[in-house]
């Protein structure tokens, strides 16, 4: 087998060589940490005492999520918290079922907000309501289409904390639909969790997820709250925990028994414009943090276009000394691709509890995704995301 000394057909195979190098990269030195994860190892060395906790809630026309919302936050298994609901302008029946709540439960602190802010966008305002009126400096965060999987969670995300720990990170996953859109929406957080929890574990955290994140007031009021990056609708936890996580005050909490899980879009496009919002916060990042995610999406982009260029071109090969033996090590670059790829997501989603997602199709949904978002990214540099 003969290579040719097409310096076209030469620099695509170098391409692949290098994008397969970095993704095999990638799966073993980044996501094995989570697709490893030792939870009892992690923990060994002994949970601080169960402070007091403010649990926050931002809500605007939420009523049919804060019925179930609400009594399973009261069941909850912690000896001292307190439930901070902030009622965001709400048209519904959110009002008036706050109003009931608290006159049966006045321990339950409602905040209500009857007009915007128009330099304060999406669920910074609120939020940041939501912790001036907190009484504990210990905050856990969640939204108001969340529930938790059981009566532990309080317990466990507090449990995480230990001397200097200042933030934790816990996963957000959304509920299980049928249909492939919902395929998408939980593969594409599971891929999402990846890539922020093993950076964490890493030491190098440069995000969290509303829908179950934890932090000190004081380390939000040191770091000015969201005045930074206000005038961006997203971000309330992305940026911010970029902005203030380091290698010493962040951990993660994962378990597939206590979690959050939330409900996801039911129509494309509305999922689409959360993508869009989402993706707007990037440039927003560390430098380094862009450097890792820009290089792990310019790989994989990388690796699928020369492949397929490479199989578009027999001729890269003396086709006389048997096409065979191509195909075959090509195979065999192939085959170690995907079965790296499938053990990383598989044992991920094993930690983090997600099932029935197709991970043995994680190569089309990782096509799918580096086209996703590389087509995202464009169209956020060419005209803002609705809401701006």
């Amino acid at each position: 087998m003969v290579f040719t000394n097409n310096i076209l057909v030469l620099t695509i195979l170098g391409i692949f060589i290098l994008s397969w190098l970095i993704q095999l990269g990638y799966y073993w030195g980044l996501f094995s940490r989570l697709a490893f994860f030792n939870k009892d190892k992690y923990e060994s060395d002994g949970a601080v005492s169960l402070e007091p906790v403010s649990v926050i809630v931002c809500a605007r026309d939420a009523y049919e999520y804060l019925i179930d919302l609400v009594p399973m936050l009261m069941s909850q298994d912690y000896p001292d918290y307190e439930i901070v609901i902030v009622n965001d302008c709400s048209t519904d029946e959110t009002t008036e079922y706050l109003k009931e709540l608290v006159r049966v439960h006045p321990e339950i602190n409602v905040v209500t907000l009857t007009q915007h802010l128009n330099f304060f966008h999406g669920k910074k305002f609120p939020l940041s309501m939501g912790i001036k009126s907190a009484s504990h400096d210990l905050l856990l965060l969640t939204d108001a289409d969340c529930l938790p999987t059981d009566n532990q969670w309080i317990r466990n995300m507090v449990g995480t904390y230990r001397k200097g720990t200042e933030v934790v990170l816990g996963y957000g996953p959304y509920f299980e639909r049928k249909g492939l859109l919902n395929k998408l929406i939980r593969f594409d957080t599971l891929y999402t969790a990846m890539q922020y929890l093993s950076m964490a574990l890493a030491k190098k955290p440069y995000m969290g997820v509303g829908r179950n994140l934890s932090y000190r007031r004081e380390l939000f009021y040191k770091n000015k709250g969201f005045t930074s990056h206000y005038n961006i609708p997203s971000g309330d936890d992305d940026i911010f925990i970029s902005q203030v996580a380091n290698s010493g005050n962040t951990r993660i909490f994962i378990d597939p028994k206590s979690r959050i899980e939330s409900e996801p879009k039911h129509a494309f496009g509305n999922w689409v414009r959360q993508k869009r919002r989402h993706y707007s916060t990037v440039n927003m990042y560390k430098p380094l943090t862009n450097r890792i995610l820009g290089t792990l999406l310019t790989s994989r982009l990388a690796y699928y276009a020369s492949l397929t260029a490479l199989f578009c071109l027999p001729h890269a090969f003396d086709i006389t000394a048997g096409s065979y033996y191509f195909y075959v090590i090509m195979a065999a670059f192939m085959a170690a691709h995907y079965g790296s790829m499938f053990t990383v997501y598989y044992k991920s989603a094993m930690q983090l509890g997600e099932k029935r997602l197709g991970l043995a199709l994680a190569p089309v949904y990782d096509i799918f995704f580096v086209l996703f978002t590389t087509f995202l990214g464009i169209r956020n540099t060419i005209s803002k995301p609705k809401g701006w």
